[in-house]
């Protein structure tokens, strides 16, 4: 985004190609939507793909079905595809060693022994914390283990297709400590992403790697009914999530993106909105306002972690994580009746809307669109300034 607008920018990052990992492997429409204000929804949604409906499940019983609003796509995909926007003048295959922050310029080593002076630095390592420990940035863990992600591949048996092109199954019932199973499209592929909320030395997370089907069907027994006959196919993937927020980030020259700002839950389906949002108003706002003057100094910094849209969007992203848990396991009067409310509301949709049935090359029209006049803060920055 920064190179596009014409400034003079270095990407530092081991990989020249980034390697398969289990992470974000669908963007929802309002993910999409955020997408599109950073300017490459387009080369991301031609190598994505639609989901042409959507069925769900609850309670083990298929209440609705509705048009598609998600793409499915790996996350080393959605990776590289971006990283091939980038100019190949602008990236350095190496590893960060050190950094040293001050009010005007940042120092950047290298593992080559090579320094970088920069303007800003923008710390978007993940889960790392070297980096950010070097500086006096420490981090809190709010929740440890607060979801796990399963992902996995599935294929029909006895027939050459599934019956949907995705479909979303809710948890059966609380001591499950299931969320929900999302079934849906990657190309070629019907992958599966299961968020349950276990401790890791729980044996079912063994149970569930060495015999993965079982395991599911004897959780989620209704699964064989709506999915029809299915192996799981390849490798079981699983992942812990803590949720942590970063403490003491608020320095002069340096500024924190996705997940080495805070994490989000990724059975509440946030992560990937919470990163695009954080980078798009990094980006589109506050960046060129920065550079437009001398300094780096922390009351600039400031100003993007107390951006409205960001903040609210950050406490959007963790209200919904732990409600969520809260909704799938608690067993009290006020979670269960609202597990039935939903079961009610989305039987009266399924009921009222008009059946959807896509052909087999029909898909929703997820494709970028112009930002509304009305948005101009949103829009990428043009090239107003040099550094």
């Amino acid at each position: 985004m920064l190179s596009r607008a014409g400034y003079d920018v270095l990407l530092v990052d081991p990989h020249t190609t980034y390697p398969p990992d289990f992470r974000c492997e669908k963007l929802d429409r309002s993910q999409i939507e955020i997408l599109k204000k950073t300017g490459l929804a387009d080369v991301v949604l031609k190598v994505a793909t639609p989901d042409r409906s959507l069925w769900i499940a609850r309670f083990g019983h298929l209440v609705e079905k509705r048009e598609g609003a998600q793409v499915g796509i790996f996350y080393d995909t959605l990776v590289n595809t971006v990283r091939a926007e980038v100019p190949s003048a602008a990236f350095i295959a190496s590893k960060v060693t050190s950094i040293s922050t001050s009010d005007d310029r940042q120092i950047v080593t290298l593992s080559t022994g090579e320094t970088i002076s920069a303007r800003l630095l923008v710390l978007a390592n993940g889960l790392n914390i070297g980096l950010r420990h070097a500086v006096g940035i420490e981090r809190t863990v709010k929740s440890e283990a607060h979801s796990i992600s399963i992902g996995f591949d599935i294929k029909p048996l006895d027939r050459p297709a599934f019956d949907f092109s995705a479909l979303t199954c809710y948890s059966e019932t609380p001591s499950s400590r299931v969320a929900y199973v999302a079934f849906f499209p990657i190309g070629e592929t019907t992958r599966a992403n299961l968020f349950v909320y276990r401790d890791m030395q729980d044996p079912w997370l063994k149970q569930f790697r060495d015999a993965p089907k079982q395991t599911l069907l004897a959780t989620m027994p209704s699964l064989q009914k709506l999915a029809g006959p299915f192996e799981v196919d390849g490798f079981v993937k699983i992942r812990p999530i803590d949720l942590y927020v970063s403490e003491g980030y608020r320095q002069p020259g340096i500024v924190l993106v996705g997940d080495a700002f805070a994490t989000s839950c990724p059975a509440a389906g946030t992560g990937a909105g919470k990163a695009l949002m954080d980078v798009q108003r990094l980006c589109n706002v506050h960046i060129p306002q920065w550079l437009a003057t001398p300094g780096m100094g922390v009351k600039k910094i400031e100003t993007y972690y107390n951006d409205p849209v960001k903040q609210a969007y950050d406490a959007f992203c963790t209200k919904k994580a732990y409600g969520l848990r809260s909704f799938s396991i608690d067993t009290g009067l006020y979670r269960t009746a609202q597990r039935w409310g939903k079961f009610v509301l989305h039987w009266l949709k399924g009921a009222l809307r008009k059946p959807f049935v896509p052909s087999a090359t029909e898909a929703p029209a997820l494709v970028p669109t112009q930002t509304p006049h009305s948005e101009q803060a949103y829009e990428p920055a043009r090239a107003r300034h040099t550094v």
